[in-house]
């Protein structure tokens, strides 16, 4: 059994001096330690040897398997030694490469002019009032003094989730829901941006979702003056200190009296152009007294109090302060338009 064991060491480091790779190695390895190895075979027959001969035929086995695993290992460190050079080498960073540059952003233009907008009310005092955008039609519409049924509605129409929730028309609601969480106390001056939906159809003026800013202003003694006065600043701040404004009269159900806010032309300074169409001016928003019956829904005394309101969209008013003539680029995510604002 001796010579048994010796004719196998040799036979094992025999075959696996031409290994020629870490498959052939493991294949080896179970062909001569494995449990159905010819090494395992020997070790089973011990038992057959008498006591004397048992533990020198043992020693003589534990020889040849430390022989054999000796010679495994040293192989197995070979291949991971190579096998790890090679993944280094694959993985190899070349360091002396010049770094790539990375594409630098720029705030969307209509973000740059709602907090352009803010700035300017902040400076006259406002705060900024924020409200949901799935609404209740109370607050939408009926506190607004549009009860149901109402005809103007139909300027407003919505994206209705059941009869009373629907997607808001304006950012009015919040103006109602801070008077009633103000609780009859004043002052208030309030500025409300957000997105606002409506069933338009889209086209070089009009989406169906936009963003738009209002504004309320309740206290004691406030008169169209004040408003007048208000805007004036505002667009004087946005557009420059010789733009103008004109005040026509309009028609809003939660305003009276009500007013569509002309500019004066930046293109042209008032001369007339074909950006203005020759008239010299340009509407930029509405606005007017608050309406005695709305001031009274949100808790407040129309014969005490008084107040003006006023709403604009910020695709028009960017859409002026920038030249642009389609409102549909502003959420086309288009590249080329969007890094002309890289620097403005």
């Amino acid at each position: 059994m001796k010579e048994r064991l010796e004719a196998l060491k040799q036979e094992a480091l025999q075959e696996l001096s031409f290994v020629a790779s870490q498959q052939e190695l493991n294949d080896l390895r179970v062909k001569y330690l494995g449990k159905k190895g010819p090494l395992t075979e020997v070790l089973r027959g011990m038992g057959a040897l008498s006591a004397e001969e048992r533990p020198v035929i043992g020693q003589v086995a534990n020889d040849v398997r430390a022989a054999i695993e000796a010679v495994i290992e040293e192989k197995q460190a070979a291949y991971t030694k190579e096998e790890t050079e090679n993944r280094l080498r694959s993985e190899m960073i070349d360091v002396t490469l010049p770094g790539r540059p990375s594409q630098q952003g720029a705030v969307h233009p209509l973000s740059k002019v709602i907090q352009e907008i803010e700035d300017i009310f902040i400076g006259m005092g406002y705060t900024v009032a924020e409200g949901p955008e799935v609404e209740q039609d109370y607050y939408n519409f009926e506190a607004l003094n549009l009860p149901k049924d109402h005809p103007a509605r139909d300027m407003q129409d919505s994206f209705y989730i059941t009869e009373e929730i629907l997607m808001r028309t304006q950012t009015s609601p919040v103006q109602v829901r801070t008077m009633e969480k103000r609780k009859g106390e004043v002052p208030i001056k309030i500025i409300c941006p957000g997105k606002v939906y409506r069933r338009d159809d889209d086209d070089a003026t009009h989406s169906h979702m936009f963003q738009q800013i209002e504004g309320l202003v309740i206290d004691r003694n406030v008169r169209m003056s004040d408003l007048k006065g208000t805007l004036l600043q505002f667009v004087q701040e946005m557009y420059g200190p010789t733009t103008k404004i004109r005040m026509r009269p309009s028609f809003f159900p939660f305003t009276e009296p009500s007013v569509e806010v002309d500019v004066s032309c930046a293109m042209c300074g008032g001369e007339g152009c074909r950006t203005c169409k020759q008239t010299g001016w340009l509407e930029i928003l509405g606005a007017g007294m608050v309406h005695p019956r709305v001031l009274e829904m949100g808790g407040y005394d129309p014969k005490e109090y008084t107040g003006f309101a006023f709403g604009m969209g910020v695709e028009r008013i960017a859409m002026l302060k920038y030249g642009i003539e389609d409102i549909r680029h502003f959420y086309t995510n288009d590249l080329r338009f969007l890094k002309q604002f890289l620097h403005v």
